[in-house]
């Protein structure tokens, strides 16, 4: 099986390689970390004891890992953390999220490479997040005698869909995994079917419920507020992890929000760092003082009208910063993105019609009046006209949002309770 997979995704990169090295050359993605990606070639562990190996595959999920790395730090502080990504802004983020553990980035799932990383690391504990079930990792894994938990679990109907027609192929897999934590009992009851044992399932809950900020006070919110001159007089909308066109849907939306709301400031921020410079043009075309962020100095710049926020990592604050929102990636073929954080900042906010990522989380904050879901881009500027004329609304809705947040926090201590005796 591992040596068939190992054929396959030769073949895969084989056919990607133009459009790799053309991506390599336009966005310098995909430069770095080869020696850990095709040899596995990783950190090698320093010290005996217990050493727990986490993975995200990227920006989101690497932020989700900052609070289930401080649990797994409260309970078992002699305990070695390695931590993995995939892209080079998830590694951005390790670097500076995790300064006390190694970072390094994932080897691909050919079988020498996962093995030689085992055979440097030595984990107990493998920690996938949300659903990066590679074979021939889990193979070396179980090979390693390693154990394998899967934290803030889902499963998309699609790829279900997809699995269910491959089981006969991985469903051995399934069966191997020790531990699921998963958001839901819809994802629950998708991995059971896929053959995840009863007595290894867990509903813990969205670990994003337990890592958002809720405090508009936090020393990262308010250095950013007086770094951008803002003042109690003014609005601020942000749009934040946009995809092609929603930047252009909110810039057409300001440009006629402006006259009626001259206090009215936008803050944008694109989801992938390789658009920064074509969204920078584009906003610089529109006649509007722009400011970014990579362009700052160290003195406040209170006269802007929009910001173009272009670096990685610091959405998470800048929706502190928010009046109302609007969350990206939903007006487009992503499938939304992640609404908790704006939610938990008690900021009224919307998002478009396609978020079958958050599809849970979506579902929970419109029962709860606590999010406002678009069908088309023509109504942003209408929800937006709206919530700048009414405050009272607004901070309703805010509320709703924040107190739904704030609710549904526990995952971490379910999360952590239920990989501890794996850790042990």
């Amino acid at each position: 099986m591992g040596y068939f997979l190992n054929v396959v995704y030769g073949l895969a990169i084989l056919f990607s390689l133009p459009w790799l090295i053309y991506r390599s050359i336009r966005t310098k993605r995909y430069r770095e970390g080869w020696k850990e990606k095709l040899l596995g070639w990783v950190p090698k562990r320093k010290k005996p004891g217990r050493l727990i190996w986490l993975h995200a595959v990227s920006v989101g999920e690497v932020q989700l890992l900052r609070t289930l790395v401080q649990g797994i730090e409260r309970r078992n502080p002699d305990c070695s953390i390695f931590n993995s990504t995939t892209t080079r802004a998830g590694m951005e983020i390790a670097k500076k999220g995790f300064e006390k553990h190694t970072v390094f980035y994932a080897p691909l799932d050919f079988t020498w490479a996962v093995r030689h990383a085992f055979d440097r690391i030595r984990p107990s504990l493998l920690v996938l997040v949300e659903l990066e079930l590679w074979p021939n990792l889990i193979h070396a894994a179980r090979r390693a005698e390693c154990a394998i938990a899967i934290v803030n679990g889902r499963l998309s109907q699609r790829s279900f869909d997809g699995y269910r027609r491959i089981r006969w192929l991985i469903g051995t897999y399934f069966v191997k995994l020790d531990v699921v934590a998963v958001q839901d009992a819809v994802y629950a009851e998708r991995f059971r079917a896929l053959g995840v044992q009863e007595d290894r399932l867990i509903i813990a809950g969205n670990l994003k419920f337990d890592g958002a900020c809720i405090d508009r006070l936090h020393p990262e919110v308010l250095s950013r507020k007086t770094q951008l001159g803002l003042t109690s007089d003014d609005s601020v909308w942000v749009v934040g992890s946009t995809q092609s066109p929603e930047e252009q849907y909110a810039l057409d939306a300001f440009s006629k929000l402006k006259p009626n709301f001259p206090k009215c400031k936008l803050l944008l921020v694109p989801r992938q760092p390789d658009r920064f410079e074509e969204v920078a043009r584009m906003l610089d075309a529109s006649g509007f003082r722009v400011l970014r962020r990579s362009q700052m100095g160290g003195c406040p710049v209170p006269d802007w009208d929009i910001f173009l926020g272009d670096t990685v990592g610091e959405l998470r604050w800048w929706w502190g910063l928010a009046d109302l929102a609007f969350v990206g990636g939903s007006f487009g073929d992503r499938g939304g993105q992640n609404m908790i954080e704006p939610a938990a900042f008690g900021v009224s906010t919307s998002v478009g019609p396609n978020t079958k990522n958050f599809a849970d989380t979506v579902r929970i904050l419109l029962e709860a009046g606590a999010l406002t879901q678009l069908d088309q881009p023509s109504e942003l500027y209408d929800w937006a006209f709206k919530s700048l004329t009414s405050a009272e609304v607004r901070a309703a809705i805010g509320t709703r949002a924040q107190n739904t947040a704030i609710a549904h926090r526990g995952a971490l201590e379910r999360t952590l309770d239920a990989i501890q005796p794996l850790i042990d």
